[in-house]
C-alpha cells in the first residue's frame, strides 16, 4: 500500500481543501501517514497570502524533499498558483497542481506518475471520512464557496482564486448533516469571500443568509460558526440569524486599517466610522456577542498619525481577539508598485501595540462574561493548565475541572476569573 502525508500552510479553505484531498487518497487506497514520516507522496497545500507564508510553504516543500529524496512531492495552493502564474519552477516540487483543479490533486499525480495509480489500486479501497485526520476532531470545517473579486490593493488571492463559485446549496447540507451523524457538535462555514455564497456563482439556490438558516434548521449540528467575513456581508437579517442559538455569535470581520486613507489606497469599500457603526449595531441586535479581526500594520501609505487611528478603532469597538501582520509586498498587486517603505522596526512596533491593545480589549471583553453560565463545546485536556478546554458559543476559551467524558461535548460552565491570561470556570447546570 502507497503512503502520502499532506500539510497545509494557511487559512481555513486550504484546511478544508487538504482533507478533501487527503479523502481522495484514501479512497483510491493510500494509506495516510503523519507528515513528518517517511512517505511515498507529500502534498503541500501551500500559502501566499504574505511573504512569511510563501516562505513557510516553500521551505515545506524542501522539507519534504530532504525528508525522502525518492519521494514524490506534489504542490498545490495559492504558492503554487503564483508559480504558475509567473511562469516560475517551485523548487522541490515534481508535480504542480493550480488551484482551480485541486481536488483533482490524486489525477495529477497519476498522469505524471503512473505507478502509484497501479500501487493503489492492489491495495483496494477505504471508506469515505475514514481518515485519523478526520477523528477526535471537536468541531469541523466546511467550504461554501471558493473565489474573490474584491481586488484590495496589497492582495493576491483574487489572482491565485480568481473563480468565483458556490457549492450546491444541497452538497452542503447534505455534508453537514453526515458531520452531525458523526459526532461533531459544531461546524465552520468557510469561504474566500464566504458573504458572496448565492445563485450568482452557481449555488443553485439560496443566498448566504437562507443557507445559514437552513443550516441552523435541518443540518443537525449543535453550533455553526461563521468565518471571516467582510463588514459589507453582514446584513441584519445575519445578526438575526446569529441571535437564534445554533449560529453562534461569534463574527471576525476584518478591519485591515482603523485610517480612512489607509483603506482607501487599501481599496477597502468602507470607512472607519462605517465599521464602527456596524459593531455598534451588532453588539445592540446580538447578545453576548464577541468579534474578532485582522489588521494590517506597515502598509505603504500608513505613517504613525494613521497607525494610531487602527489603534483607536481597536480601542473603541473592544475586540475578543485580533489577528496583527505586518505588509509585505505580493507581485502583481498594485501596492507592490509602491515599495515597502515602512521599516521593519516600525512595523514591529506597532505589531507590539496593537497586540498589546487587542490582548487589553480581548480581556475586558471577558470580564464582562464572569459570573455567566455560557454553553462551551470539550476540546480537551489543557497541557498548559491540566484542566478541561474548550470555548463558550462566543468564542472565549475556558478552563476548568471535569471528567474526561465530556471531551467532544457541550455542557455548562460558570465563568468565574481571569489569571495570568486564562479564563478559569466551573461545570455548571444550563442557565434557566
Amino acid at each position: 500500500m502507497p503512503t502520502a502525508a499532506f500539510t497545509t500552510v494557511g487559512c481555513k479553505v486550504n484546511q478544508y481543501e487538504t482533507q478533501r484531498i487527503l479523502e481522495s487518497f484514501e479512497e483510491a487506497g493510500f494509506r495516510v501517514v503523519p507528515f513528518d514520516s517517511r512517505a511515498d507522496v507529500y502534498v503541500i497545500n501551500s500559502c501566499s497570502v504574505t511573504a512569511i507564508a510563501e516562505g513557510k510553504s516553500r521551505y515545506t516543500i524542501r522539507r519534504a524533499s530532504r525528508a525522502n529524496p525518492d519521494a514524490v512531492i506534489v504542490a498545490t495552493g495559492c504558492a503554487a498558483q503564483m508559480a504558475v502564474n509567473k511562469g516560475e519552477a517551485l523548487a522541490g516540487a515534481h508535480v504542480v497542481v493550480p488551484n482551480g483543479d485541486k481536488l483533482d490533486t490524486l489525477r495529477y499525480l497519476f498522469r505524471s506518475y503512473p505507478g502509484y495509480e497501479r500501487a493503489a489500486s492492489l491495495s483496494g479501497t477505504r471508506e469515505r471520512f475514514s481518515s485519523p485526520a478526520f477523528q477526535g476532531r471537536t468541531r469541523a470545517t466546511l467550504k461554501i464557496q471558493d473565489g474573490c473579486n474584491v481586488f484590495c490593493t496589497y492582495c493576491s488571492i483574487p489572482y491565485t482564486r480568481p473563480y468565483m463559485h458556490s457549492r450546491p446549496f444541497e452538497e452542503i447540507l447534505d455534508e453537514a448533516q453526515r458531520l452531525a451523524a458523526m459526532g461533531y457538535r459544531e461546524v465552520v462555514l468557510t469561504g474566500v469571500l464566504i458573504g458572496a455564497y448565492g445563485a450568482d456563482s452557481g449555488s443553485g439556490g439560496p443566498c448566504f443568509e437562507s443557507l445559514v438558516e437552513l443550516l441552523a434548521e435541518k443540518s443537525g449540528l449543535e453550533r455553526i460558526r461563521i468565518s471571516s467575513i467582510e463588514m459589507r456581508q453582514v446584513t441584519f437579517r445575519l445578526m438575526k440569524a446569529l441571535a437564534g442559538g445554533v449560529v453562534v455569535p461569534h463574527l471576525h470581520i476584518p478591519l485591515q486599517s482603523g485610517d480612512d486613507h489607509v483603506l482607501r489606497d487599501m481599496n477597502r469599500p468602507y470607512s472607519s466610522s462605517d465599521f464602527q457603526q456596524l459593531c455598534e449595531v451588532l453588539y445592540a441586535v446580538v447578545p453576548d456577542l464577541s468579534l474578532s479581526t485582522d489588521v494590517m500594520v506597515g502598509f505603504p501609505t500608513e505613517n504613525a498619525e494613521r497607525f494610531s487611528s487602527s489603534v483607536r478603532v481597536c480601542e473603541e469597538v473592544g475586540f475578543l481577539k485580533g489577528h496583527i501582520f505586518r505588509f509585505s509586498p505580493r507581485d502583481g498587486t498594485p501596492a507592490a508598485d509602491w515599495g515597502d517603505p515602512v521599516p521593519a522596526a516600525d512595523k514591529q512596533s506597532r505589531s507590539e501595540s496593537l497586540i498589546g491593545v487587542t490582548t487589553r480589549t480581548g480581556e475586558a471583553h471577558i470580564r464582562r462574561f464572569l459570573g455567566r453560565t455560557l454553553r462551551v463545546l470539550v476540546e480537551g485536556k489543557s497541557m498548559k493548565t491540566g484542566l478541561l478546554g474548550g470555548f463558550t458559543d462566543n468564542y472565549i476559551e475556558v478552563h476548568f475541572a471535569g471528567p474526561s467524558s465530556l471531551v467532544r461535548q457541550t455542557c455548562f460552565v460558570t465563568l468565574s476569573e481571569v489569571r495570568g491570561g486564562v479564563v478559569y470556570g466551573e461545570m455548571a447546570v444550563a442557565e434557566s
